[in-house]
């Protein structure tokens, strides 16, 4: 299990690098906006190119950063009974919802993808945008994305399995207080 945790450790680093290296992404959209909307309205000039540059972005900061929310525990979980079970209960549902749902769908919306990546670099497709950026930076954001979520989830996998085994301590606060322990 140490060579597990080890490796869940690295995917770890590597998803807080990723996740808090694209928050520059975020400024970089927001001065584009800015200075698109201010060169627009007091010199009459625009660019498509900076509108797409800044939606590339976004893009960029969302689907980068899913690893990292995930990894943060920061994402939306759909509370019925979940915070009525015990804390072992909750971690089968958290293995079975990442092994069912959340792993089929990364492995699923890369191997989609990844063919239109493909295609779109190979064809060198531009934007129908007067001015326009090529289109393959933005769709390999998708595969890219869904593979760091998927390595994510994977990580979260061993370190559910690992405090189940007792080999990690469950940092995880319940999620309400009157939440039975394990």
């Amino acid at each position: 299990m140490s060579g597990f945790l080890a490796l869940s450790r690295a995917i770890d680093a590597a998803n807080t690098f990723f996740g808090k290296a694209v928050s520059w992404l975020l400024l970089a959209a927001i001065l584009i906006s800015a200075i698109n909307a201010t060169t627009r309205k007091l010199f009459s000039l625009s660019s498509n190119a900076w509108l797409e540059a800044q939606w590339y972005l976004f893009s960029a900061a969302f689907l980068v950063a899913a690893a990292y929310t995930l990894l943060d525990r920061e994402h939306v979980k759909v509370d019925l009974l979940y915070g009525r079970l015990s804390r072992r209960a909750q971690i089968w549902i958290e293995i079975l919802g990442t092994v069912f749902f959340l792993m089929p769908f990364c492995l699923i919306t890369i191997y989609l993808s990844w063919p239109i990546v493909v295609s779109k670099f190979l064809s060198g497709e531009v934007s129908n945008n007067t001015g326009g950026l090529m289109l393959w930076p933005a769709w390999a954001l998708i595969p890219l994305g869904f593979s760091l979520l998927a390595l994510q989830g994977f990580s979260e996998l061993i370190k559910r399995f690992a405090i189940l085994r007792g080999d990690m301590p469950d940092v995880a606060e319940p999620a309400d207080a009157d939440a039975k322990p394990l």
